[in-house]
């Protein structure tokens, strides 16, 4: 008898391998086609060249790497997963993330993973940190260390979505701590939705001021 894990997450159709979670169509389907800019993961004339808004004004990471767009059927799974209580759909979406991240393979591999940490309390009635499910699965299929209590919330913030552009960058000042040594490291920052990226920018410029070699943002959604 067919297990839930056994057929894929959107088509329901049976799988040839249980543990991706999508079938090759759906995964095909979940990728976003156009290109995007391979430094902010806006939409861009080229995947292999910075687009005009960054060589204006270029973000503090490196390289963005997201799925999709924040759209169905993509948004529907992510909202499953860390709202509707699936964690296990955490390692089906990470094999996504992991093939867009293959694709878009540039340079060196990452010496180690972070996660975006949830303040305590919004962790705790969550039951789990969504971000770091995905990193714990990318961190043993690439072989690098996952620090997992690198970096913390040192206050509560309001809920990001709510808020400007402007608000946003002001609410997340100083708001993480780091509490690990990254210097010389390539680091991926890993986060499930990135929409203006001021949580991802301030995380970027901290590890960047304590000595990271580099830093690049993979993500589920990147609001286009």
């Amino acid at each position: 008898m067919l297990t839930a894990h056994s057929l894929c997450w959107l088509c329901r159709l049976p799988l040839a391998l249980a543990h991706w979670g999508f079938c090759s169509r759906c995964a095909r389907m979940l990728l976003y086609p156009h290109p995007l800019c391979p430094r902010c993961g806006l939409p861009s004339a080229s995947t292999t060249l910075p687009c005009g808004r960054c060589l204006q004004k270029p973000p503090p990471w490196q390289q963005l790497v997201a799925v999709n767009d924040y759209i169905a059927p993509l948004s529907q799974l992510v909202q499953q997963f860390k709202s509707s209580g699936k964690p296990e759909l955490a390692n089906a979406l990470a094999r996504l993330l992991l093939w867009r991240a293959m694709l878009n393979a540039k340079g060196s591999q990452p010496d180690g993973i972070i996660s975006v940490p949830l303040w305590q309390k919004r962790q705790w009635r969550r039951g789990f940190n969504q971000s770091d499910l995905l990193a714990a699965a990318l961190s043993r299929w690439l072989g690098c260390q996952w620090y997992a209590r690198a970096l913390r919330r040192t206050r509560a913030t309001p809920v990001q979505h709510h808020l400007s552009a402007r608000l946003r960058k002001y609410n997340l000042k100083n708001a993480f701590h780091l509490e690990f040594d990254v210097r010389g490291l390539h680091i991926v920052v890993v986060d499930d939705v990135v929409t203006t990226g001021s949580t991802v920018a301030e995380i970027s410029r901290l590890l960047l001021r304590n000595g990271a070699a580099k830093v690049e943002v993979w993500c589920l959604c990147r609001t286009l």
